[in-house]
């Protein structure tokens, strides 16, 4: 590398022919891995949880993962931040100061 700037191979964000070999692969049993659970959800000889697993991976796959939220009530109790900056060859001195 030169001076911290990339030079060659590949662009960022393009996988490696490995991992395009293994997607390749796995892609080739899609048809049959939806199958797979797809009986799984519909066999009612199977427990129950494993049939929740199933459908749940059958609908994240045909409609996305479902958003999840959070809910925060109150205060959050923050009063302030502050920076400190610290001697990274001696971080247990004493004497630290916070910026201003």
């Amino acid at each position: 590398m030169a001076k911290g700037k990339k030079t060659g191979g590949r662009s960022s964000g393009t996988p490696n022919k490995a991992t395009q070999d293994i997607r390749k692969l796995a892609q080739d049993y899609g048809d049959e891995a939806i199958n797979t659970l797809r009986e799984i959800m519909n066999d009612k000889a199977q427990p129950a949880a494993a049939r929740v697993a199933a459908s749940e991976k059958l609908l994240d796959r045909g409609y996305g993962k479902a958003i999840q939220s959070l809910k925060v009530g109150g205060e959050l109790g923050i009063k302030g931040i502050k920076r400190v900056i610290v001697d990274p060859a001696n971080r247990n001195a004493k004497g630290i100061r916070p910026t201003s």
